[in-house]
């Protein structure tokens, strides 16, 4: 069945608010972190500015297993489902989390600037040479103590379903001996689904699992079990199909 004139209408209005209500946030929230000193103030203004932009849109956030965060430096991974999704985690997150991001969005040049200012890491999925330079500069973060937020499918997909994760979180989280949050993301693929252009009003979850602790053992086997038992625990809760190969 077609949709109607007046709910393509209502959606498309809808649409435009959100578009224009992300823009005025974001030019509020890049103004902050030029202007504001210190890193975690930057971040802490970044967070709140996301709750607004969050609340007025009408997606309703609610995070739940806060209290599943270890007190010190962590890895977090999620599930990849749109372009909200980073969004979402700030909103969610304490300010001492920085995030891993596909090195694509350092060519948006003011997203890239917010970015850069609130401590994110930019890496390079395809360039092998690159990959390791950025493989290299993102664990010595790990290891100067920086919680870190990684989005391990590396992309997302129009189907929905969990893809095969990349191991660099794990990597990390192993070298620096810090335990890995697994997280799952709900609602975001039906609020700005990928490749859609009409978001909608829908209501976001984001549910902390049990942290798991960083694997002890051999350099190569201790990520790939850490990576298993992660992805595993998000896809249990997930209740989407396992797009990974066999």
């Amino acid at each position: 069945m077609t949709e109607r004139p007046p709910a393509r209408l209502v959606r498309l209005a809808y649409a435009v608010y959100a578009g224009v209500l992300f823009l005025v946030l974001g030019l509020l929230a890049l103004l902050a972190v030029v202007l504001a000193p210190g890193l975690e103030r930057r971040r802490r203004l970044t967070r709140g500015l996301a709750r607004l932009f969050l609340s007025l849109a009408g997606m309703p956030l609610v995070v739940q297993g806060l209290e599943r965060l270890p007190e010190g430096q962590c890895v977090l991974v999620a599930n990849h489902a749109s372009y909200l999704d980073g969004v979402v985690l700030t909103a969610a997150l304490p300010a001492r989390f920085g995030f891993v991001i596909k090195r694509e969005m350092a060519q948006v040049p003011l997203i890239a600037a917010l970015l850069r200012r609130i401590g994110s890491e930019f890496v390079e999925r395809f360039a092998p040479g690159k990959s390791v330079a950025d493989a290299r500069r993102v664990l010595r973060s790990a290891l100067s103590g920086h919680s870190l937020v990684f989005f391990p499918e590396g992309t997302f997909s129009p189907r929905p379903g969990l893809l095969k994760f990349h191991a660099g979180a794990f990597i990390a989280a192993v070298h620096a001996g810090c335990p890995v949050v697994p997280a799952v993301i709900h609602g975001t693929r039906a609020a700005l689904p990928p490749g859609g252009v009409l978001p909608a009003p829908v209501p976001i979850t984001v549910e902390l699992l049990p942290a798991l602790p960083a694997a002890a053992g051999d350099a190569e086997a201790a990520p790939a079990l850490l990576r298993e038992s992660a992805r595993a625990a998000i896809l249990e809760r997930l209740r989407e199909p396992d797009l990974a190969p066999a």
